[in-house]
């Protein structure tokens, strides 16, 4: 059975007269990714410093490993890790030397905590850069040592805001591929916080859309897509060779396809019928009320066309977030649309 470790029941924090989060509901299960995602002045961090102890809401109950953040802070902080968006070390100071000091704080004895040390500035690939001085390091290497720090005391749970913010594409990929690789190993619980969609889509199991303090949407990015785009026509491209008549009627007569349109590979004349490269090659656009594509590949192997690929259109979270937030305002589909994992 799987294990909820945090539970957060209609959550409300305002500031003045402004709710930087409101009614919030949200539960995410052990060993899972879950990705926070929303506009800056979403209630993200807000929603985090809750979780930590850090601030107090004004109604509504968080549960964080069986605890009460606001009334248990010192126990949660002790099974739970932070990785801010900007994390601070003492420059003068080695990466190893920062990490033992973390270790210090936490009560790991002296000789565990070298071993661990050494151990996790392997794990972030910083074994060669322990001995120098974190005030050397890059943007990416602080990141990587900060991802280091937060699990010197062997946390259940991560909480990482904005953990790739200022790094290079490559230097983002390898971050984030190997924070999904130490949850996978150990086990570990990450709760992701960013407005950047592509790391969000690339690492989490689930995400949240999250925007003026309340959460929109939550749930896995293709349930979200079915959920979102149920009304929308699925696209379904297929590039081939010998389009004859027969078969073009063959396609427009299958339950389900209600437009066709066809396309010189190449050219992207979207629209022109029977337009055809100079090989006999065309792309076929066809527009479903459901998922033709195995109609639609037996009609073109059936006629003894001869079928490059096929591609059924997918949403991401681009289309997914741009649904909701077109012009700054949520366009869901009202309640219905909140919960679709």
């Amino acid at each position: 059975m799987t294990e909820t470790v945090i539970d957060i029941h209609e959550l409300t924090k305002s500031y003045g007269k402004a709710k930087a989060v409101d009614r919030l509901s949200l539960r995410i299960s052990r060993g899972e990714i879950f990705g926070l995602l929303g506009p800056n002045g979403a209630g993200k961090s807000t929603t985090i410093l809750m979780l930590l102890g850090l601030s107090e809401p004004d109604s509504g109950t968080i549960n964080v490993l069986g605890m009460n953040p606001t009334r248990e802070p010192i126990p949660v902080k002790q099974r739970v890790g932070y990785l801010p968006d900007d994390v601070g070390f003492y420059e003068d100071r080695t990466g190893l030397e920062n990490l033992m000091l973390t270790a210090r704080l936490n009560g790991i004895p002296e000789d565990a905590a070298r071993e661990r040390a050494k151990l996790l500035l392997e794990q972030v690939g910083l074994d060669n850069a322990a001995h120098k001085k974190t005030g050397a390091y890059s943007r990416g290497m602080r990141q990587r040592l900060g991802l280091a720090d937060v699990l010197v005391k062997s946390p259940e749970i991560i909480i990482l805001d904005e953990p790739t913010l200022g790094i290079d594409p490559t230097g983002m990929e390898e971050l984030l591929s190997l924070i999904r690789k130490l949850s996978r190993e150990q086990n570990l619980t990450v709760l992701l916080s960013s407005h950047q969609l592509h790391q969000v889509q690339q690492i989490c199991d689930r995400v949240g859309l999250f925007v003026r303090g309340r959460l929109l949407a939550e749930g896995d990015v293709p349930s979200l897509s079915r959920t979102l785009f149920a009304d929308d026509p699925l696209l379904i491209t297929a590039d081939i060779e010998g389009l004859s008549p027969a078969l073009e009627e063959s396609i427009r007569g299958i339950d389900g396809v209600h437009r066709l349109e066809i396309e010189t590979v190449g050219q992207g004349a979207a629209g022109q019928q029977g337009a055809l490269s100079a090989d006999g090659r065309c792309r076929l656009q066809i527009r479903c009320d459901s998922d033709c594509s195995p109609d639609i590949a037996g009609a073109i192997v059936g006629s003894g066309a001869r079928l490059f690929a096929l591609h059924r259109q997918e949403y991401g979270l681009d289309e997914i977030y741009h649904r909701y937030f077109a012009g700054g305002e949520p366009h869901g589909k009202g309640d219905d649309a909140k919960r679709s994992g």
